[in-house]
């Protein structure tokens, strides 16, 4: 009786995706889509957690100062209620963030909302103070070298899981990381699978395609792109389009050199770095004229990625080039 309940509630009082976010995978049936300002998530009753949290990432949000506050509390806007504090109390488990809460610093609202319960996911410590925080500071090291990314992570919430705590929080055996580069002039994509203990070795032999990660999920990512341009960029996996280094906040300040935007001549991405603000070697300018004409263009609106005076996303969406519209900067 109570499921039924719920799978109505969700049904007639949850807002449907809109489009043109590129970030969000296709919704999962009976889950409840969970939107905050910064991150969106898909509320698994079943495992107490976030069957996906996913967001996109910009170079001017990694840059941002608020500091961390550990405000733990549990997410009012999840219609059944979410996991609580007192379910890993005990339990040996870290509250692991799926958005961390060093993507968020762009305000201190938006880092206090990072830490709601349904954002957490029970991690060995290991793992969650080891490999996964190398990832994620990789991933930010992503957004400041390709201006924005799109993310979405969580852990693969399949079989019959152990659980901790009074409501059955899960506790998943691996975690699942796909990102999205969607700025020209190289389109590309790259998942990650991680068993939920500690690990070593380099992140590139965690990497597999994004295929990959649908297939041990069975989530649909990154589904509202055309379709030619999703099953390309899904299908295949090249690392030599990823930077892999050493990544610490001070690199994304604006004082590190970044890979060039441009394409050369031969249609190759620009190996140049650059300090410039737009992303572009001296060789390819503000003006990009170089770019190749033949790259996939944005078909769709993206949410602008620049910040309003009170400190919030600002929700114009753009077609823009940079991700930003009008009024924050779009060419």
């Amino acid at each position: 009786m109570k499921k039924a309940l719920y799978l109505l509630i969700v049904l007639f009082l949850c807002p449907s995706i809109g489009t043109g976010q590129i970030e969000l995978p296709e919704p999962l049936p009976s889950e409840q889509i969970v939107y905050h300002q910064a991150y969106t998530l898909s509320y698994n009753e079943i495992h107490e957690q976030a069957s996906w949290v996913a967001y996109e990432l910009t170079a001017s949000e990694v840059r941002g100062t608020a500091k961390r506050k550990d405000n733990f509390k549990p997410d009012f806007k999840v219609i059944t209620g979410s996991a609580s504090l007192a379910d890993y109390k005990g339990s040996g488990y870290d509250r692991g963030h799926l958005a961390p809460a060093a993507d968020m610093k762009w305000s201190s609202a938006i880092m206090s909302e990072s830490f709601f319960m349904s954002n957490m996911s029970p991690q060995t410590p290991g793992f969650n103070r080891g490999i996964w925080k190398r990832l994620e500071a990789q991933v930010r090291g992503w957004a400041v070298e390709n201006r924005s990314i799109y993310v979405a992570t969580a852990g693969v919430l399949k079989g019959n899981l152990p659980t901790i705590g009074r409501n059955g929080v899960s506790i998943p055996r691996y975690y699942y990381k796909v990102i999205l580069d969607y700025n020209e002039p190289e389109l590309k994509g790259i998942g990650f699978l991680m068993a939920n203990q500690k690990l070593s070795g380099s992140l590139e032999s965690f990497a597999v395609s994004i295929d990959k990660v649908e297939q041990a999920t069975g989530i649909n990512f990154f589904h509202s792109l055309p379709d030619e341009i999703e099953n390309e960029i899904e299908a295949n996996l090249d690392l030599r389009k990823w930077d892999f280094k050493p990544y610490s906040p001070s690199s994304a300040s604006g004082g590190t050199a970044v890979q060039c935007m441009g394409n050369t001549k031969k249609g190759i991405r620009c190996k140049n770095k650059t300090n410039n603000t737009n992303g572009y070697c001296y060789l390819h300018g503000p003006n990009k004229t170089q770019i190749d004409k033949s790259s996939p263009k944005l078909s769709m609106s993206v949410q602008c990625s620049g910040i309003t005076k009170k400190g919030m996303r600002c929700k114009r969406k753009t077609k823009s080039s940079n991700g930003r519209c009008y009024q924050h900067g779009g060419n």
